[in-house]
């Protein structure tokens, strides 16, 4: 069992029954069925949870039951097939509970930790797992402390982009298919495919060891989304249409996050490191409260009052 494997060392798991049940994944259709219980929680026999945690709490209201009661509260717990149960806080548990998890092929584990530590380890473990992912094509870089997704046409400049702000000290996280996972209600936090991680292909260089070239500060693993730059060829017509103040800001839904977005014009003499640097800056402004048009509008009020 994958969530046995991954996390027995961190919370001190043992297996004590229940093997036939290994094959047990989460995803087994209830979400789609409608149900919107947690995936890890305590002991829950009204919406129970797919991994069901009993900690010294749960226990001492399990004993305190009635004999049928408690039967009842196990033949509860185990009809609704969890994935796991966890005994944590060094509970110990009768033959009852070992009985009924092998009859069910519920796989029984338990835990020296205590019950807060299992749950909190878990639900943000199965929340990075099995959280809703995209990929987007585009180079995916942290800029300046920030991740910020570099989009456009094929063949508009991207790579070479990206090349040019390695250069500049900083960072790729993904090139050409980034992944992104919403980690939480308005997080995005972007990663790349194990296969392409610290490769850049630039048109004319062909596929480029980043790692290699520029060290392992040239890499990053991953990083929250905060910003995305589009690149654009635009026509005399087009960039006249700009808005002078403000320039092409607007938001991109991305996995039903809104996430900022600048366009940049992809013309000859644009330096686009320069601009890329200048738009994420701008926006770490923003982030603050400092809104650079809206000062400038203020000082020329202010300007314009004091004439009068």
């Amino acid at each position: 069992m994958a969530v046995f494997r991954q996390h027995e060392k961190r919370l001190a798991l043992s297996w004590c029954g229940g093997r036939a049940g290994a094959g047990r994944v989460l995803d087994d259709g209830r979400r789609e069925a409608g149900e919107t219980c947690a995936w890890v929680g305590h002991l829950n026999l009204i919406c129970p949870h797919r991994i069901q945690v009993i900690g010294a709490t749960e226990m001492r209201y399990l004993s305190g039951l009635g004999k049928n009661s408690h039967a009842d509260a196990l033949a509860s717990l185990y009809s609704a097939r969890p994935m796991a149960v966890i005994f944590a806080d060094q509970q110990s548990f009768d033959d009852v509970f070992l009985r009924q998890a092998e009859e069910t092929a519920t796989p029984l584990f338990t835990s020296a930790l205590s019950s807060a530590t299992v749950i909190s380890h878990l639900q943000h473990a199965l929340a990075a797992s099995l959280a809703d992912q995209l990929a987007v094509h585009g180079v995916y870089m942290e800029i300046l402390g920030i991740g910020v997704l570099l989009t456009g046409d094929s063949g508009i400049g991207k790579s070479e982009l990206a090349l040019e702000l390695i250069s500049r000290n900083h960072r790729l996280v993904a090139d050409d298919a980034a992944e992104f996972r919403r980690v939480a209600p308005d997080v995005l936090r972007g990663s790349c495919p194990s296969l392409l991680r610290g490769y850049l292909e630039v048109r004319g260089l062909g596929v480029l060891h980043i790692r290699a070239m520029f060290g392992d500060s040239a890499i990053k693993q991953d990083k929250r989304l905060r910003l995305i730059i589009h690149l654009q060829r635009m026509s005399a017509q087009e960039l006249a249409a700009v808005d002078r103040l403000r320039g092409s800001r607007q938001e991109r839904v991305v996995l039903d996050v809104a996430v900022p977005q600048v366009t940049l014009p992809v013309a000859p003499g644009h330096n686009l490191a320069v601009l890329a640097e200048s738009a994420v800056r701008n926006h770490l402004l923003l982030l603050k409260g400092h809104d650079a048009v809206q000062h400038f509008i203020d000082r020329q009020a202010a300007a314009i009052t004091g004439g009068n």
